[in-house]
């Protein structure tokens, strides 16, 4: 249990990382005009991220669940998968890259590296840590719970932020006389 406590640990530190370049990159943004959307379920957000490194920790602990190699082993590979695809959309979008949904107007959208390939691959990334790091233990009961809030939350979350992007990229319209 001690080196899966670390591992949850380790994510939780990854995620105080993000935080920070989050507002380094927001703070980008604001010099740049940006336009902040998507407030209303942020804090959901989190508390459903906060959820999940808790859940884990708790239903191994409260329900003894044993380690299982066979699946461990390739839910660890499963989330370092999605680190790697976490970062790899960070280093991708640059400052344009943020926890909440905020958008330059003017600028393009980015449609290179996984941007190339997916039109959300950062969630891709979530769902897949969501399943796999409860999984690595066998918290079966967090890894469901947090599959089926996190589809309610991005689904509201992948709306507001298409919009924004839409908006924020749509070519200027000359006013009429």
């Amino acid at each position: 249990m001690i080196w899966y406590a670390l591992l949850v640990a380790a994510v939780a530190a990854e995620r105080v990382v993000e935080l920070v370049v989050a507002r380094r990159n927001e703070r980008w943004s604001t010099a740049r005009g940006a336009i902040v959307t998507g407030q209303g379920h942020y804090p959901a957000m989190v508390v459903l991220h906060t959820g999940l490194l808790v859940g884990c920790l708790a239903e191994v602990w409260l329900a003894d669940r044993p380690f299982v190699p066979a699946l461990a082993w390739p839910m660890l590979a499963m989330l370092a998968g999605a680190q790697a695809l976490r970062w790899w959309c960070i280093g991708t979008l640059g400052p344009r890259w943020n926890t909440r949904v905020i958008v330059v107007p003017g600028l393009p959208l980015v449609t290179s590296g996984p941007y190339r390939l997916l039109r959300h691959p950062n969630y891709v990334a979530v769902v897949a840590e969501g399943v796999a790091l409860p999984l690595v233990h066998t918290a079966w009961v967090t890894a469901a719970v947090f599959t089926v809030l996190n589809a309610v939350l991005l689904t509201v979350r992948i709306r507001c932020e298409n919009r924004a992007l839409a908006a924020a990229t749509a070519p200027a319209t000359p006013a009429s006389a």
